[in-house]
């Protein structure tokens, strides 16, 4: 008789960059961190998922071609997806640091160095 052992669910990042190069560095580095990795190319591609009610975390790149990464976080809001985001960018401006503080979404700032990003989507996932 084998005594079946439940695997831990490995939490699903889902990136969201127009940078195909940035896309992919981000899943890898994270596949090898641990978790499931989902990515698409904009704000856009991001509203038509079928996206999981939990164990999934966002990482949405600010400055992306159409909707921005804000304003598609705001549509996810408004269609009442609740799981956790952050947002990545680089030299956010203070009027990007306010919306996103008023949005509660962290902002990593690129370049993403050593563990800033995992550690984040960690906290972010623990609800801290």
């Amino acid at each position: 008789m084998h005594l079946v052992v439940p695997t831990a669910v490995r939490p699903l990042v889902i990136i969201v960059d127009d940078d195909p190069a940035v896309r992919s560095s981000l899943a890898f580095s994270l596949e090898l961190e641990g978790f499931q990795v989902d990515a698409c190319e904009s704000g856009e591609a991001l509203l038509l998922r079928n996206l999981p009610d939990a164990h999934a975390c966002l990482v949405i790149d600010e400055r992306l071609p159409g909707i921005s990464g804000l304003q598609a976080l705001a549509q996810l809001r408004g269609r009442k997806v609740n799981l956790p985001a952050l947002l990545i960018t680089s030299n956010p401006k203070p009027a990007t640091r306010a919306a996103a503080a008023a949005a509660g979404v962290p902002i990593v700032e690129k370049p993403l160095l050593c563990d800033a990003l995992s550690g984040s989507i960690r906290a972010a996932l623990a609800g801290i």
